[in-house]
C-alpha cells in the first residue's frame, strides 16, 4: 500500500502532533520533516526536501472525520440511463 509506512508514523506520532491540531505535517519514512500552516507550503516544502520521492503531507486532527461514504448514495429514479 502507498504511503504505509508514512501513515504509520503519523499514527505513531499523533499524540506529540496534538499541539498543532488543524495545521499540517509533512512526513517522509519514518521522520516528521516539519509542521506548516498551509497545505501548499508543506507540499512546497516536501517537494523541495523529498523531490520525486514519496512522501505525506496530512492535516492533523486528533478525531478523524469521515469525508465521503460511498454506499450511502442511492442512485437516482429518475435517471435516463435506467
Amino acid at each position: 500500500m502507498a504511503l504505509e509506512k508514512e501513515i504509520e508514523t503519523y499514527k505513531n506520532n499523533l499524540a506529540g502532533l496534538a499541539s498543532s491540531e488543524g495545521k499540517f505535517v509533512l512526513i517522509q519514512g519514518d521522520q516528521v520533516k516539519g509542521i506548516f500552516d498551509t497545505y501548499a507550503d508543506a507540499i512546497k516544502e516536501g517537494y523541495e526536501k523529498c523531490g520525486l520521492d514519496p512522501f505525506l503531507v496530512k492535516q492533523i486532527q486528533t478525531v478523524e472525520r469521515i469525508q465521503f461514504v460511498s454506499r450511502l448514495i442511492k442512485p437516482c429514479l429518475t435517471s435516463p440511463s435506467r
